[in-house]
């Protein structure tokens, strides 16, 4: 549940972004990613039949179905040591943060000397 809540809040973000880089003339049209690591979330958000065990997630929160529905946010699956917004939210081990901080290309002070 707290995967789907969030995933709805970045589906909130991700439509702001997309009205202001079309807005901009950046970008136009375009369909926004969103990677969780929780399977079920995803499939909440893919199935529009209401679950028992989701009744009582607010309707609010169903934003993330909605714009998946119409194409404008589409969900993939990214095992949790993949997701690199982690080392902005968690403790994560040097390794891992190592391995994350350069996927997102950002390089420490040191390399650049």
């Amino acid at each position: 549940e707290a995967e789907y809540v969030a995933g709805s809040l970045a589906a909130c973000q991700a439509n702001w972004l997309q009205s202001l880089l079309s807005e901009m003339k950046i970008i136009d049209n375009i369909t926004v990613v969103l990677k969780l690591d929780n399977k079920s979330a995803i499939n909440l958000a893919k199935n529009p039949v209401s679950h028992g065990k989701s009744k009582h997630i607010e309707t609010r929160f169903h934003f993330l179905r909605d714009q998946v529905n119409k194409g404008k946010l589409s969900l993939e699956y990214c095992p949790t040591d993949n997701q690199q917004t982690d080392i902005m939210t968690k403790a994560v081990k040097r390794d891992q943060f190592l391995k994350l901080r350069r996927e997102m290309g950002i390089v420490s002070f040191d390399s650049l000397n």
